[in-house]
């Protein structure tokens, strides 16, 4: 994808996606209360876990697809499904079969956990074994609407897989290999090479996309154990058998020396590259996107960056050190690197903005001012959870004078901000960041107070 590459709103596509939801939605009284429960339990709405609608094949709904940005992909597989995709939006997918009725399949980390959640609903069996890269059951069946529930691992199909007892266990020791690698390194490239070894010795056994997918679930845990806001929110999303499968986006800041490391070890995982950003020759930041094309996964990359390497291959193009740190700097330089000591600094996940704002205000956690107020684009961090910062960090700063000795006595007696949980609302299929309003919350979030 070009560097500059700029995503646009897909309202003609996302009309026709929030049709077939309602038709949904009208004909099933379970789907509906199911929905009601998200909104209210959880802040998120029925959009934000669709998985795929279906509907019975006709030649106007084919030309309505089309002519909304929607691409027939050929193939179909053993369901005899038509399957339509957006490559230009954040949509679910659209199904057509031969045969009467609709409906739509949401997306739960564990299909397992969402039906013991709902323990009151007749369910299906489940379709798929444990371990497996795809499960699915159908939650009930209401005036010829299939309400389901899907569990995915890095497999894009529709038809559920069966796992041997051999896959199972290397999926535990691998689990285990992963969330517990080593993240603190004298050497942070010695840190990266290892986690390379790991990830390579799970797609031996694994392949590509079910290792990515392992991984970045334990780097979510990793994340969420060191924010009291993630906590907050995932334990209700748990009590509705969900976990994290509304999430939209895992940032992680570099500093300028190992950032090209950091691309490397992404795309050694399976991540391609998307678009670039840079913000302006003021900004002092840049990141590159990156997508997996089997999981899901969307990672935002950031660094200290110079409007003079905005237009160079900043993600494989190594850079020099820089005399000064923004934002971006100083916080590795304070806390580690994201992809090892310091973890994620936010996962961003999908939810009604006004809604879940106010149901975190009502359990104790506050979110920052928007920085994004767009009708297709809402986002806002939580208040950042404050960390301890190791006194050899800080006198590795202060020695090479990139902090000064009263901001070293504010951190070392206060901490310093590391992580956040953000809150996103997308509509009209938007796949796309809002630059400008990334630059205002790097600078708001600067540990010196918004100086960097």
């Amino acid at each position: 994808m070009h560097a500059d590459f700029d995503w646009l709103p897909q309202p003609q596509a996302e009309l026709l996606v929030r049709e077939l939801q309602d038709a949904a939605l009208q004909t099933s009284p379970t789907l509906n209360r199911f929905a009601e429960r998200l909104l209210a339990e959880t802040g998120t709405r029925l959009v934000d876990w669709l998985d795929h609608l279906s509907a019975s094949a006709d030649p106007l709904l084919d030309q309505r697809l089309s002519e909304a940005g929607f691409e027939r992909v050929e193939d179909v597989g053993a369901s005899q499904a038509t399957i339509w995709e957006h490559p230009l939006g954040l949509l679910p997918n659209i199904c057509l079969h031969s045969q009467a009725g609709s409906g739509l399949a949401i997306r739960a980390e564990s299909v397992s956990d969402f039906l013991a959640a709902h323990a009151g609903v007749d369910a299906t069996e489940i379709q798929g074994s444990p371990g497996a890269s795809l499960r699915t059951a159908c939650v009930c069946i209401e005036n010829e609407t299939d309400f389901c529930v899907v569990e995915r691992h890095g497999h894009r199909g529709y038809e559920p897989l069966q796992a041997d007892l051999d896959l199972q266990s290397l999926l535990t020791q691998h689990e285990v290999a992963l969330a517990g690698r080593q993240r603190v390194w004298e050497d942070p490239l010695q840190g990266f090479d290892h986690t390379d070894q790991l990830v390579r010795s799970a797609q031996d056994d694994l392949g590509v996309a079910r290792t990515a997918d392992l991984f970045f679930q334990t780097e979510r845990a990793f994340w969420q154990n060191r924010n009291r806001a993630a906590r907050v929110q995932k334990h209700r999303q748990d009590l509705l058998g969900l976990g994290w499968a509304n999430h939209d986006h895992h940032t992680y800041r570099s500093s300028r020396r190992y950032f090209s490391r950091l691309i490397q070890s992404l795309e050694v995982l399976g991540c391609r590259c998307r678009e670039r950003f840079h913000a302006g020759q003021s900004a002092g930041w840049g990141a590159q996107v990156l997508e997996h094309p089997d999981c899901g996964v969307v990672v935002f990359a950031d660094l200290d960056l110079t409007g003079a390497e905005a237009g160079q291959d900043f993600a494989h193009d190594p850079l020099p050190e820089s005399g000064d740190l923004h934002t971006v700097g100083l916080w590795c330089g304070l806390h580690g690197e994201a992809f090892l000591e310091a973890g994620l600094h936010h996962l961003e996940c999908q939810f009604d903005f006004d809604a879940v704002r106010e149901q975190l205000h009502a359990c104790g956690v506050e979110t920052m001012r928007p920085f994004t107020d767009w009708p297709f684009l809402k986002q806002a961090f939580t208040e950042g959870e404050r960390w301890t910062v190791r006194t050899e960090r800080l006198n590795a700063l202060m020695q090479a004078g990139l902090i000064t000795q009263q901001q070293a006595d504010v951190f070392a007696d206060q901490g310093a901000v590391g992580s956040h949980l953000e809150v996103l609302q997308r509509d009209q299929g938007y796949k796309g960041f809002n630059r400008s309003g990334i630059s205002e919350i790097i600078t708001r979030t600067d540990p010196r107070g918004g100086k960097g």
